[in-house]
């Protein structure tokens, strides 16, 4: 795929309950959003098509075109034995598996019932409706 057009924008990403999931504005550095490589859904790029730089945009995404849907089939049950066994396992530990090519894939213990753990390999924000915030920085 082609890119067509990259912003570099600050960005604070919000739950529907007003909280902060993430912001670009604390590390000082912007994001850079890439149109037409195919990692922003079409509704995402939809909201990007006519920003200029300087320009500040805020738009609210189903799950679907944010972040996805959780998926069932990503949550896994797991022996305690495929763990470290120094690895402290609690609701909220992300953990790490090796992924194709060398690549991590991150996942979040949901639960830890006597030697089953539960980890989930969504997108921690799948499955949520998201509203972003942009501050356009530089349109490149």
């Amino acid at each position: 795929m082609t890119v067509t057009r990259s912003l570099l924008c600050h960005m604070n990403i919000v739950l529907s309950d007003g909280s902060t999931a993430d912001s670009t504005k604390a590390s000082g550095k912007p994001a850079r959003l890439n149109v037409g490589d195919g990692t922003l859904s079409l509704a995402f790029e939809a909201q990007l098509a006519t920003l200029a730089e300087g320009d500040k945009h805020s738009f609210t995404l189903e799950a679907i075109d944010a972040f996805g849907e959780s998926n069932p089939d990503a949550i896994h049950y797991l022996d305690r034995s495929r763990f470290p066994a120094d690895m402290s396992l609690e609701a909220g530990v992300i953990v790490s598996f090796a992924g194709p090519g060398g690549s991590e894939i991150p996942g979040i213990v949901r639960d830890v019932a006597g030697d089953s753990i539960t980890v989930d390999l969504n997108h921690p924000l799948a499955g949520h409706k998201i509203t972003f915030e942009l501050d356009v920085v530089k349109v490149l």
